[in-house]
């Protein structure tokens, strides 16, 4: 029996759970600007990390080692530089804001762990009063990235401000409707990285489906 099949029934589940109930939860689309702030990291350097010290976030890590949350970093910096850099705080999104990608530039991982971390130059800490994992969700969809490519300069690196993240609208349901919407797409996502010894086209299918669903769980209509 395949990996897939095992959780064809809490898959099935979470697929129901997808409908069109959502669209009429109380809900309302504002702009990243208008319910949380932008801060610019400053000052790391791979040659600054040590193997103790206090946690660190490098914009690179964001794109090679980080998923959708994190509660451990992957370096570290001594205490005395890590005093003069800015932090990201538990619930504190934290975006590379540079890549040579388009589809890269604003991947982001929600900081989830107890305590504040250093974030580099070329990532944004946003910080705000939403599920943190909603927001991270919410920057994989397609309609985030719709939003964002007018957005990027540049030419062989390709970046976006925090001034223009800012402007990028997000649908904000209520709290108890985020954390629905987490808890499946976490279930998703976990299966998805666990694939191990599936067969590479279902490993592929049910990243698809993971992805469809995700849009579909974020894709609430927007007032005109």
């Amino acid at each position: 029996m395949s990996v897939l099949a095992d959780d064809r029934r809490q898959t099935t589940d979470d697929r129901r759970q997808t409908t069109d109930d959502r669209r009429i939860l109380p809900q309302r689309w504002t702009k990243l600007g208008e319910i949380g702030k932008f801060i610019h990291g400053i000052g790391i350097q791979k040659s600054d990390f040590s193997e103790t010290g206090v946690g660190c976030i490098h914009y690179g890590q964001i794109h090679t080692h980080f998923g959708v949350w994190a509660n451990e970093t992957r370096s570290f910096v001594n205490p005395e530089l890590a005093a003069r850099l800015r932090k990201a705080r538990k619930g504190d999104l934290v975006i590379a804001t540079t890549s040579e990608d388009d589809e890269a530039v604003g991947k982001a991982v929600a900081w989830i762990g107890d305590k504040d971390v250093a974030v580099s130059t070329d990532a944004y800490i946003f910080r705000h009063s939403l599920n943190p994992k909603y927001v991270s969700y919410y920057f994989q969809t397609e309609h985030f990235q719709k939003q964002k490519k007018p957005h990027i300069t540049g030419t062989k690196v390709r970046r976006i401000s925090g001034e223009r993240l800012a402007r990028i609208r997000i649908p904000v349901p209520s709290t108890e409707e985020q954390a629905r919407i987490v808890a499946i797409l976490d279930r998703f996502d976990t299966l998805v990285n666990d694939l191990s010894d599936g067969l590479p086209a279902e490993i592929n299918a049910r990243r698809r489906q993971y992805e469809h669903y995700r849009d579909r769980l974020l894709d609430f209509t927007e007032a005109a």
